[in-house]
């Protein structure tokens, strides 16, 4: 696994939302969520990234299936190469979980989660 420190860590904790995409029999499916959302679940040894599952049944169903994922996130609070504004796109594998202990996490801060997306990190890069 790979960890996500430095400016790529910055970038998420600054980012006011993350695309999520993943493959399906239809081609890429993409799914969004709120920076806020990952900052209040957390990031788990610099490696799990933790998202809050609400509906998310097209991914749950891709991930079943092939679970390799991507997040792209992006803040201008960031200094970028060129300026303002650096992103980060982190690859690895994901799974929804709807029961155990990450998803009681989620639904006990989200009342509208089901469960939780648990991302690990394979690969980070920064972008821009």
């Amino acid at each position: 696994m790979a960890k996500i420190e430095g400016i790529c860590r910055e970038v998420l904790d600054n980012a006011q939302w993350v695309a999520i995409a993943t493959t399906g029999v239809d081609g890429v499916h993409l799914v969004g969520t709120w920076g806020a959302y990952i900052k209040t679940m957390g990031i788990i040894d610099d490696q799990i990234i933790l998202v809050p599952a609400g509906g998310y049944h097209e991914t749950e169903g891709n991930l079943a299936k092939n679970s390799r994922i991507e997040l792209l996130a992006g803040t201008r609070k960031v200094k970028g190469l060129n300026g303002p504004g650096k992103g980060c796109l982190i690859r690895g594998t994901g799974q929804v979980q709807t029961s155990g202990e990450l998803a009681e996490a989620a639904k006990k801060k989200f009342v509208w989660a089901r469960g939780v997306l648990v991302i690990k990190a394979e690969e980070v890069l920064e972008q821009l």
